[in-house]
């Protein structure tokens, strides 16, 4: 093995005091380069499999147009929302992220329990960006069988529960590996993401025959409206197909005290992958557009049940789409094991700071691996649970992708908006926005807040019990719980729960008392945390 060079020694020593000055002692290996940085949050985003995966909300909600001049709408405000949190990463390059981010910047009156909030909004969400992509790749595996048998093959929910069950098991063994293992698989991911993108770019169009080539003026002005919502609001909806891909890009923050020069490569990471996805995302839909005939109907219900596996089918035939198809595949589960490797990194640190039930357990390194296995664990079976919504009704399951964004949004706008609403001390890191930074952080926030709302309608305007948005209930439910949580007499949160808390001075101290985590009060109130190690 190469020892690293004097370079490499200073950017971790540098990093090392930066998390000291933000309270925290280094317990991570870091092994992930810009590049990797990049990697983890470009290949969250997953664009061709993440595309295919929300092609079911774009397609009834305005067909042609929604898919092309809509991706271009939502990109604009995306890139809003990644350069305020740019800033704030690096300002403070911690796993914790957003939590400690909002903690630092509110008033002393709300911190606590904004901060409390953040990390609840934030760890939902992991573990539902965890079961919405995993979901997804079961259904696309589901598709590739029915391909192979001529479509003759007919899923069932439970034959995707069980394969969807069985990725999200396979994903934890995975990302309870070590940490130069998974640092190293991002540009595997990076590689594979961007050629399977100009191949659908450049060969689709070659491939597709004739019969289903749309005309420019079909590709990109045609609105088909399929679900009954008004046309601007059907739009408007199907802006949930470009938000739910250009997502998870917070991801490169969960690994910040796992990456080299975190100051600069994080907040580059979060602009990095959410502009290139814009552009190559945008290329992919204008190439399917061109290609997927003009029978939208047709391609939603087809015995497939995916509909860019069934034009995939159209174009390239048979073999072509199997082989294609199964690159897909491949991508989206590289994908989901990113969502889980950032997932736990962000529970972990949630933990560290007692923010969750039974912190003390989470709160551990284990001492071969030196990855925080029990939390990758935890979010991985949480995510099954999760996925048992598919047993209520196919809007229930749905319910993954718009919790993935809305509570995405919830953490977004808190330290966002904190920063500007409190008096504080926020300083810059080396990027910075600016005189821009308040103009920017206003179109985000206000973006932000109106979206959220418009995902808690359901996916048409006559609906049942079966078929209402079950993100409201979901949603609402974990943060309800959350909250009670926080106030519950005398065990709740508002009584011990100080926000993020430094480990430093306890881990110096107590060296060598054993692997033992201590998670205590003492006469004045302050809790001391030392590290575990499960060797």
């Amino acid at each position: 093995m190469n020892s690293p060079g004097p370079d490499s020694h200073q950017e971790h020593t540098s990093d090392e005091a930066v998390l000291a000055r933000l309270g925290y002692k280094q317990e991570f290996q870091r092994e992930f380069t810009p590049l990797e940085v990049f990697g983890v949050a470009f290949s969250i985003v997953g664009l061709l499999p993440s595309i295919a995966s929300v092609l079911f909300n774009a397609v009834p909600n305005g067909g042609p147009l929604a898919m092309v001049w809509g991706w271009l709408v939502a990109s604009a405000f995306i890139m809003c929302i990644g350069l305020a949190m740019a800033e704030l990463a690096s300002a403070a390059p911690t796993s914790g992220g957003l939590y400690y981010w909002t903690y630092s910047l509110a008033s002393p009156r709300c911190r606590n329990f904004l901060s409390w909030i953040v990390g609840y909004a934030n760890t939902i969400m992991s573990i539902a960006g965890l079961a919405s992509v995993d979901w997804a790749c079961a259904i696309q595996i589901t598709a590739a069988v029915s391909i192979a048998s001529n479509q003759v093959y007919v899923t069932t929910n439970g034959h995707i529960y069980g394969i969807f069950a069985a990725l999200v098991l396979s994903h934890a063994v995975l990302v309870s590996l070590g940490t130069q293992i998974l640092a190293r698989l991002q540009r595997l991911y990076i590689l594979l993401n961007v050629c399977l993108c100009f191949i659908v770019i450049i060969a689709l169009p070659i491939a597709t025959p004739s019969e289903f080539r749309n005309s420019a003026s079909y590709a990109l002005g045609d609105f088909t409206n399929l679900n009954g919502w008004p046309s601007g609001f059907a739009f408007i909806l199907s802006l949930l197909a470009p938000l739910w891909t250009i997502g998870g890009y917070d991801s490169s923050v969960h690994i910040s005290e796992e990456a080299s020069n975190a100051t600069t490569a994080i907040p580059w990471a979060i602009i990095g992958s959410i502009a290139v996805s814009a552009a190559l995302g945008w290329g992919i839909n204008v190439s399917l557009t061109f290609c997927m005939g003009s029978d939208l109907e047709g391609i939603l219900n087809s015995p497939i049940g995916q509909p860019m596996a069934q034009i995939f089918y159209n174009s390239f035939g048979q073999k072509g789409a199997l082989a294609l198809w199964s690159l897909v595949i491949v991508a989206q589960y590289m994908m989901g094991s990113s969502c889980l490797l950032v997932g736990s990194r962000q529970t972990f640190a949630f933990a560290r700071d007692g923010g969750l039930p039974f912190s003390r357990y989470l709160y551990r390194i284990n001492g071969y691996t030196r990855t925080p296995v029990n939390t990758v664990w935890l979010d991985a079976l949480l995510a099954l649970t999760i996925g048992l919504l598919a047993f209520a009704s196919t809007q229930a399951i749905d319910a993954m992708f718009t919790l993935a964004v809305t509570a995405s949004y919830i953490y977004y706008i808190i330290p966002i908006l904190t920063r500007f609403a409190f008096k504080n001390d926020f300083k810059p890191g080396p990027f910075n926005l600016g005189k821009f930074s308040f103009p920017v952080a206003a179109i985000a926030v206000s973006w932000m807040v109106f979206m959220n709302m418009v995902f808690f309608f359901p996916a048409t305007p006559q609906t049942t019990v079966q078929e209402m948005s079950y993100t409201v209930v979901v949603l609402g439910g974990f943060m309800s719980l959350a909250v009670f949580w926080y106030y519950c007499p005398i065990y709740g949160g508002v009584h011990w729960f100080n926000g993020p808390v430094s480990n430093i001075v306890s881990a110096d101290n107590l060296k060598g008392q054993g692997d033992e985590l201590a998670s205590e009060k003492t006469g004045k109130g302050v809790r001391v945390d030392v590290l575990i190690e499960d060797v």
